[in-house]
């Protein structure tokens, strides 16, 4: 049995991970750090966990086998600079601070995207666990980019409201949400440099992303539609896609149309490959609080550890 700590469990990935967590058989919570909400158990925060967890948060980290940092972007640095782990110890981090320079000190973070870096991930002590956008995103394009058909790529993208953090904002408020859709970050969302940093590994030619990013008026799930031009037939195409996730548990390449529903509150993401004349298009949706985040950074530790890589992950999706 491993022991685990979450560094800002009171926030809506170290919810998912408690969720995860209290069911996961190799696993025991050992403490929920929290800057704000110290002495108040956590059930008190999130209802839903009343029957999962009655840990009380504390401001006061201890030594653990295994630590996820579910911090504001930016601040994983800080606190690691503040609070030195020990060298033996997992470190997993959610936020953005180790993905496009994952070195500090003497650690070295892998990015954790395991449909491309499982065998990096395998015992590694550091992982940067990558954004949600960007885990949709190159989930769509990673066997096309293997096969070097990647230029130009026209992506659209909707997110629901818990992709913004629990931190209530004017373009979160239900009063602005609901019955609401709006653009934002149009060509300058911070995930692109991530996704063109992996594509590229694979890619024989420079790709350029054109990602324009959209708030939807749900709570939880992400939808990308990304463009091409080939002259691959839809066939060959579909072939390539099922060839390169054939050994990954968490992705399904579909024949028929996807929804989002088919994998809201699972760690998997579902793939549609669409084509007119030369213009192909591939659908990708995830939970972008479970594959976007908590439940792909449970995935990378099971890698990690040697441990299935499916464990205390087989969630069913919401159906209705």
């Amino acid at each position: 049995m491993k022991t685990v700590g979450i560094i800002g469990a009171n926030g809506y990935t170290g919810s998912e991970l408690i969720r995860i967590l209290a069911f996961h058989p190799n696993i025991s919570l050992s403490f929920l750090y929290s800057r704000s909400n110290p002495g108040i158990k956590i059930s008190d925060l999130y209802p839903d966990l009343e029957t999962v967890c009655d840990m009380v948060l504390t401001d006061q980290p201890q030594d653990t086998d295994i630590v996820f940092l579910c911090l504001p972007h930016k601040e994983s640095r800080n606190w690691l600079a503040q609070n030195p782990v020990k060298e033996e110890t997992l470190v997993i981090d959610l936020g953005n601070d180790f993905r496009l320079d994952g070195n500090f000190g003497d650690r070295n973070f892998i990015y954790g995207l395991p449909e491309i870096n499982k065998k990096q991930l395998s015992g590694a002590k550091s992982i940067a666990n990558p954004g949600c956008f960007a885990t949709a995103i190159q989930l769509a394009l990673l066997p096309l980019a293997d096969k070097g058909l990647l230029n130009d790529v026209y992506t659209t993208g909707i997110t629901g409201s818990t992709g913004a953090g629990q931190s209530l904002q004017a373009t979160t408020h239900f009063t602005w949400r609901n019955n609401n859709i709006s653009a934002y970050k149009t060509l300058t969302h911070q995930h692109v440099d991530e996704i063109l940093q992996q594509l590229v590994t694979l890619n024989s030619d420079e790709v350029s992303l054109n990602f324009v990013p959209w708030r939807g008026d749900f709570a939880r799930g992400i939808f990308t539609s990304s463009t091409i031009k080939t002259e691959a037939a839809l066939s060959d195409i579909e072939q390539w896609f099922r060839e390169f996730y054939a050994e990954e548990p968490f992705v399904t390449v579909s024949e028929k149309g996807i929804d989002l529903k088919q994998v809201v509150n699972t760690n998997r993401c579902v793939i549609q490959i669409e084509r007119c004349g030369n213009v192909t298009v591939i659908h990708s949706t995830i939970d972008n609080l479970l594959k976007g985040a908590s439940g792909q950074a449970v995935q990378n530790m099971n890698i990690a550890m040697g441990w299935e890589e499916n464990l205390g992950l087989n969630l069913k999706p919401v159906a209705f």
